[in-house]
């Protein structure tokens, strides 16, 4: 059963460019200078924050077309999504690209969702160029799932912070760059947890679930990777499936085993647990990474991004919260 969660692929897709773009909070972050566009506002002179939420996805996107030296044209499907509602601003990024189109939910997991389906695509030869992506908003996210920034309303140590950020990236059947090796697709798992502001801890067990059914089909020991990084755990879930890891006899080392979520902000910035939303692990995964393999720091990475499928409706009427991760594998040797 664990080997048909996995999709090994034999053509090798390769990401020919990379387009990320972050808000003002990045720009104070530790990987500010892994952005490719980076902005002094939330509003990015647009009226409303979801407008700017659009703003972020069709700036990556068109950056990532750009940096391939490709037109729109030549994107023969995108697929993306974020965390608002009906994911109108990548459907709304889509009507201005005007190329074929599936928007994705699969909330913080969506960028490897994207990446493992775009994969998939070009390495069956149907497309020669797909565009994948994820992408949030800081304010538009909180207002949506939590409270809005103007109420003041006070955080628990466990609660993290949405990223501002959108990442893109275009994969390929040929070209220069890293190429993906395979991709575990995950399963929903729900361990009882009700408590939004605990995201960490509710989505640790759909990660190690997902990693250990990567492992165990593919034969691979937990050293053949540089990195095993999750989307965004934060440092309470990270925690714990560290723990859960080694609990089910999985010997990776404490510097092995990463989080987007804790990579992208600095000790000195106030974000309680960590990174959070759709754009952490899309922002740091084609941004961070890519650039660390690009410059031979890192050969092989596992990216697994986490997803807490909740929604304000199921918040309010006493859900538990149904968690998932999906995981792609990606190598780089210039």
């Amino acid at each position: 059963m664990e080997k048909q969660r996995t999709w090994v692929f034999e053509n090798k897709p390769v990401i020919i460019s990379s387009g990320v773009v972050g808000g003002p909070f990045e720009n104070n972050g530790q990987l500010a200078d892994d952005f490719d566009i980076l902005h002094g506002d939330l509003w990015l002179e647009e009226e409303t924050y979801e407008k700017a939420h659009r703003k972020l996805m069709e700036q990556a996107t068109m950056r990532a077309i750009e940096k391939a030296k490709l037109r729109k044209q030549d994107i023969e499907y995108f697929l993306a999504g974020d965390l608002i509602n009906q994911i109108t601003p990548t459907s709304f990024t889509a009507r201005s690209l005007a190329v074929p189109y599936l928007g994705l939910f699969g909330a913080c997991s969506t960028s490897m969702e994207g990446l493992a389906l775009s994969s998939l695509i070009i390495n069956s030869k149907m497309a020669n160029y797909v565009l994948t992506g994820a992408s949030s908003h800081n304010a538009a996210v909180e207002k949506q799932f939590r409270y809005p920034t103007e109420y003041g309303g006070q955080k628990p140590p466990t609660a993290q912070w949405t990223v501002t950020g959108a990442g893109a990236v275009i994969v390929a059947q040929e070209g220069e760059g890293p190429y993906i090796l395979s991709a575990t697709i995950g399963k929903v798992i729900d361990m009882g947890l009700t408590d939004p502001f605990n995201m960490g801890g509710a989505m640790a067990p759909a990660a190690v679930d997902t990693i250990i059914a990567h492992l165990i089909s593919l034969r691979l020991d937990p050293s053949y990777y540089d990195l095993i990084v999750t989307g965004d755990l934060g440092s309470v879930g990270r925690n714990i499936a560290f723990e859960l890891l080694q609990k089910r006899g999985i010997e990776i080392s404490d510097s092995q085993f990463q989080d987007c979520g804790l990579m992208i902000y600095r000790d000195s910035q106030p974000v309680f647990a960590g990174a959070s939303g759709a754009g952490c692990s899309a922002v740091v995964g084609y941004g961070h990474l890519l650039n660390r393999m690009k410059r031979g720091e890192l050969k092989r990475i596992l990216l697994v991004a986490t997803g807490a499928l909740l929604s304000p409706l199921s918040f309010q009427q006493q859900e538990s919260i149904p968690c998932i991760a999906h995981a792609v594998a990606i190598e780089y040797n210039p």
